[in-house]
């Protein structure tokens, strides 16, 4: 088949969905190197992971032919047609307009509706921007692909959509969490960041809703031991951050990393004592999955889909209680067979995330949209 894929962000964004799209297009590569892979942007940015990944076999980078303006969602849909494309696969919540009156097979994949569930959390342009292009998404797409039970129960909420439509399949993690650094880079690392010999980890966007502030209220009661490293993308949230930690006495306990070499993080996981996220929304979470793989024992919060991420074997807390989380970290902290435990129990969980199952399903996904399509198209 030739597959093509919304590859916007696979080509410029360097986290978070960028991190998704080229890893399911390694994934799928990998295992099913007979088909085509057209990977369409307006861009690509200069980056060593990128161009590493349009260097792969079988993988195709398409720019625009005419203008970018409004290419992705309107203008696009002739060049597919053109390059004979079989299944197209938007992998961020929108499709091209009219590519359902074609005999092209489209699927979606909806990481989350924050912008629905928390709508406080979005301007009001953009909400109502999100929810055009999610839900005309969701109407039209062949199958839709939710990243986690919670987020498919959400589709079928707020849109009122089949569930027979919708399949869970679920995100994986780049590979080098998945290896064990090797102690001379550890120390590079460990150095170059100025690391504590021991801290808590938080990875994520300091925003609102990855709540770290429930994180830096529970420290005070933490072990004085350890340190909280904290590696994300800043916001304006970051300053009520600040004043807490300045509230509390707490400069000498915490450490802001920005900017960190994708190659560097799976060392920063691989030191750290715990790894503690307490968001209180998460589509799925793909932080907890790199520290399941990185053998860290993993604390999260309840109430959305991060017991999916985590497992059995890992530790929920409310998201609202930092007394709670305290006494939780302390925990694990002070008890080493429970961390031994945690650690064996999250690595094994964590299986159901590897590579060859997540492509399996994901093709699976696109066999039956596309002789679905051609069998409803020829009537």
């Amino acid at each position: 088949m030739n597959i093509g894929f919304d590859g916007k962000r696979a080509a410029n964004n360097l986290t978070g969905l960028g991190n998704y799209s080229r890893s399911l297009i390694t994934q799928l590569v990998q295992f099913f190197p007979q088909n085509q892979y057209f990977v369409y942007t307006p861009k690509i940015k200069e980056a060593r992971q990128i161009k590493h990944f349009f260097n792969l076999n079988n993988v195709l980078g398409v720019l625009p032919s005419s203008s970018k303006f409004l290419w992705r969602t309107l203008r696009i849909k002739n060049q597919l047609l053109a390059d004979q494309i079989d299944v197209y696969h938007g992998l961020s919540h929108e499709i091209p307009f009219g590519i359902q009156k074609t005999a092209i097979a489209s699927i979606v994949t909806i990481h989350d509706l924050i912008f629905l569930k928390f709508p406080h959390y979005f301007g009001r342009i953009d909400r109502f921007i999100y929810r055009l292009k999610c839900k005309y998404a969701c109407t039209h797409a062949d199958k839709i692909v939710a990243i986690s039970e919670q987020t498919k129960k959400d589709i079928i909420s707020f849109f009122n959509i089949d569930e027979e439509k919708i399949e869970v399949v679920y995100q994986g993690c780049d590979e080098s969490f998945k290896i064990q650094a090797k102690d001379i880079l550890k120390q590079q690392v460990k150095e170059k960041f100025v690391l504590p010999d021991q801290y808590i980890l938080n990875v994520g966007t300091i925003e609102t809703r990855k709540n770290l502030l429930t994180l830096v209220k529970a420290l005070p009661d933490v072990s004085i031991g350890y340190m909280l490293v904290v590696v994300g993308k800043e916001t304006p949230y970051k300053k009520l951050i600040l004043d807490e930690i300045e509230k509390l006495s707490l400069r000498h306990r915490v450490i802001f990393l920005e900017d960190v070499p994708f190659t560097e993080l799976p060392s920063i996981y691989q030191m750290a004592s715990a790894f503690v996220y307490p968001s209180f929304y998460e589509g799925f979470g793909i932080p907890i999955i790199e520290a399941l793989y990185s053998e860290v024992p993993v604390i999260a919060a309840t109430g959305s889909c991060l017991e999916e991420a985590g497992g059995a074997g890992s530790l929920y807390v409310n998201p609202e209680d930092y007394a709670e989380l305290s006494r939780t970290i302390n925990r694990v902290l002070e008890d080493s067979s429970l961390q031994i435990q945690m650690k064996l129990a999250g690595l094994a969980y964590a299986q159901r995330f590897n590579d060859k199952r997540i492509a399996n399903e994901m093709m699976k996904v696109y066999q039956d949209a596309h002789n679905h399509k051609l069998n409803t198209y020829r009537r």
